[in-house]
């Protein structure tokens, strides 16, 4: 950190950008049967508004910005609009679904009829077989994050092109590999999920010990993150894969072997039946997509190309943080502290050392992580430090952590200006030694209190609807929208139009001879 405090100027310029996940509503709380608005353009083309696993889940993508204030800013330009365009309906605004009376009320998302946009509707058919629908629209907010490069300058001094390419990927798996040490921060601090709707349950077998309030809420005294336990959206069937984080070349071998390695589970599923497609193929994967992970390299893709096809060709070139619930106490489902904290704790995490990590080391890290979600606010709890039996209580190694953080934020405030990443500090440090503080504890005494998941989310659903039915645009303006909307429909089109080869070619030239269709 010598180095950045002598020359704070190379943390300008953090590239930052939102992906923010949302269920579409009716005014008494169920789940949505419309199909996506065609006000909002297309799901296929749309550069902000798409959707994820099912039509009534929205997503927005804020672009990449330089300013946290910027990326929230669009982030509400982009809820204005969409509020404005739902004919009623509004947003879930919890990571945990909405009540959900039969999993055919959750309709797969659709993408027009070209061989890009019928791939997208079956990857998700895939996993509807594999998995159920009610966990995949499970909603969270997904924070993009990249260092300048002055950032690089700094750490790594003159380079060759090839060199500093090489530098700055193993520099990104070392962040990586810190996350998985130390990101159980994250769910402790801003799991908000600690509590779900019945419904969810009947879709799904467990044997948790819920506590059960009123006419079907059912909660966790101490979870912070339901979201990210087996429970939720974590895939314990990919439980055995054997992907490691030590460089870009292991990483990449491990997803390849992944979606290349049949599965007799889903093999059982059939590919195809009589009235179609089934899923992709009966592989480990179907794509890269299918891989859940709290933390994942990216590179923006060219055409055509797969995430790994665009890591292998240009290295890491920005990291996808994916351990986020909705924060139901911001109308946009993240707020400013959250995203100064990631800032801060992001670049600590690329700065401070990162040894190998073997797969047993991975395994110990997971534990922590499925305390943490789990009970998370319960006094006294100890994690593991690696595999070596040593045991530190979660509120003094928040504390040691925060130590780092408090240093570094004097560093990135001399850079920004403005006291920022120090009030982030001084506030997210007490909530360890007071856990009432965190998102998980203030929306369960709430729910408690109504005795009801569904009428503490539609409350926030409806305060949200009012917020934004009000106020002006800022970054982003209405007309804007409009033409994008319009733009998106045309681009879908003209893609539709420009298919010059059948859905089943498509998929063999797609796949290649990298699985058996």
């Amino acid at each position: 950190m010598a180095a950045f405090s002598e020359y704070p100027e190379a943390l300008k310029g953090i590239g930052r950008g939102v992906e923010r996940e949302a269920l579409r509503i009716t005014p008494e709380g169920t789940l949505s049967s419309a199909a996506h608005p065609t006000a909002l353009g297309s799901a296929l083309t749309h550069q902000w508004i798409t959707t994820d696993f099912a039509e009534q889940l929205l997503e927005f993508i804020t672009p990449v910005t330089y300013s946290v204030s910027d990326m929230l800013t669009q982030l509400q330009d982009i809820h204005r609009f969409t509020y404005r365009e739902l004919g009623g309906e509004s947003l879930w605004p919890l990571s945990m679904p909405c009540y959900v009376a039969n999993e055919d009320d959750i309709t797969l998302a659709q993408y027009g009829t070209s061989n890009v946009g019928t791939m997208k509707t079956l990857y998700r058919q895939g996993l509807k077989h594999r998995y159920g629908s009610v966990m995949q629209v499970i909603s969270g907010v997904h924070f993009n994050f990249s260092f300048p490069d002055s950032f690089w300058q700094q750490k790594f001094g003159e380079q060759t092109p090839y060199a500093r390419q090489e530098s700055v990927s193993d520099a990104y798996f070392g962040l990586i590999r810190n996350y998985y040490r130390f990101g159980w921060m994250i769910p402790y601090l801003f799991g908000a999920s600690p509590a779900l709707c019945g419904s969810f349950i009947k879709q799904t077998n467990t044997n948790l010990d819920f506590k059960v309030l009123g006419k079907g809420t059912y909660y966790l005294p101490y979870a912070t993150s339901l979201r990210l336990s087996d429970l939720g959206y974590t895939n314990s069937a990919q439980s055995g894969l054997k992907i490691g984080f030590n460089s870009l070349e292991q990483y990449l071998e491990g997803v390849r072997t992944a979606i290349q390695t049949p599965s007799a589970d889903f093999a059982k599923i059939g590919v195809e039946d009589a009235t179609g497609y089934r899923q992709l193929n009966a592989n480990v994967l179907q794509i890269e997509n299918e891989l859940y992970a709290p933390i994942r390299p990216k590179r923006v893709a060219k055409s055509g190309e797969k995430p790994s096809e665009a890591l292998d060709r240009g290295g890491v070139e920005y990291i996808e943080v994916r351990s986020l619930d909705v924060n139901p106490f911001s109308p946009t489902g993240i707020d400013e502290n959250q995203a100064y904290f990631l800032d801060l704790f992001l670049t600590w995490s690329v700065m401070s050392d990162s040894e190998p990590m073997t797969d047993c080391e991975l395994q110990c890290w997971h534990q922590n992580w499925n305390k943490v979600v789990m009970e998370g606010r319960k006094p006294g709890l100890t994690l593991q430090i690696g595999c070596d039996g040593e045991q530190l209580t979660q509120v003094e190694w928040g504390h040691r952590v925060f130590a780092d953080l408090a240093k570094l934020a004097v560093v990135m405030d001399k850079a920004y200006g403005g006291d920022k990443y120090q009030a982030v500090c001084r506030e997210l440090v007490t909530w360890f030694d007071n856990p009432d503080k965190t998102l998980s504890a203030r929306l369960l005494r709430d729910v408690v209190e109504q005795e009801s998941i569904g009428t503490v989310g539609l409350a926030i659903a409806k305060q949200n609807a009012e917020l934004y039915a009000q106020g002006e645009y800022h970054l982003v303006s209405e007309a804007q929208f409009r033409e994008e909307a319009q733009a998106s429909l045309k681009k879908q089109q003209d893609v539709e139009q420009g298919d010059a080869i059948s859905f089943d070619q498509y998929l063999a030239e797609y796949f290649g001879d990298s699985v058996s269709l």
